[in-house]
């Protein structure tokens, strides 16, 4: 039996980005289409079956030992982008400042989904939710280059909608303007955290 469910909550790609190679900057230029390997997205400077740790993993490993690499995409959501811009008092925020991939609509809460959550296109490529992408000082940095004064509020306003994480569970081809069917793992709380 299968654990996930397929949820009524039918979402839409906005937009899609990539980026070849990081050491041009942190943005990611607009595509039609991404193929989506196992190893991540094709072309992506985040593609890889592993990755060497970083500060978001400094608890577990010591700074660039190899592990999993479960953050080979970002999604992020159009609602959500407009809620932060609203309350940082910008026209927008904009997808490519983010170093994100997939832009989502329809998929109320896009961040506080659970890790385990599938997101599944038409062409049956599918990603697996890893965890919340935590606001960092790097977006504010871009931000920064446009609205100087207002780089310091992305933090706070992003916390709980700077979008998720995510690796490739099945190949497969995502175009702008696709659906995204979602599917939800059981939910727990885990009473010894």
């Amino acid at each position: 039996m299968s654990i996930v469910v397929k949820s009524k909550i039918i979402g839409r790609v906005e937009q899609l980005l990539s980026a070849a190679n990081r050491d041009d900057g942190f943005e990611k230029q607009n595509r039609q289409a991404l193929s989506l390997l196992l190893s991540g997205p094709e072309g992506d400077c985040h593609t890889g079956e592993t990755r060497l740790s970083d500060s978001r993993t400094l608890r577990t490993y010591k700074r660039n030992t190899v592990i999993r690499n479960v953050r080979q995409l970002t999604l992020i959501s159009a609602e959500e982008m407009a809620e932060v811009a609203a309350q940082m008092q910008l026209p927008e925020m904009n997808a490519s400042w983010l170093g994100a991939n997939i832009v989502t609509s329809g998929i109320p809460d896009l961040t506080l989904l659970p890790p385990s959550t599938r997101l599944q296109f038409p062409s049956g490529a599918t990603v697996v939710i890893d965890m919340e992408n935590m606001p960092c000082r790097q977006v504010a940095e871009v931000i920064a280059k446009s609205y100087p004064e207002k780089a310091e509020l992305f933090v706070k306003a992003a916390t709980h909608k700077r979008g998720l994480t995510a690796w490739v569970e099945c190949e497969g081809a995502v175009n702008v303007g696709d659906a995204i069917n979602v599917f939800i793992p059981p939910q727990r709380i885990y009473a010894h955290a």
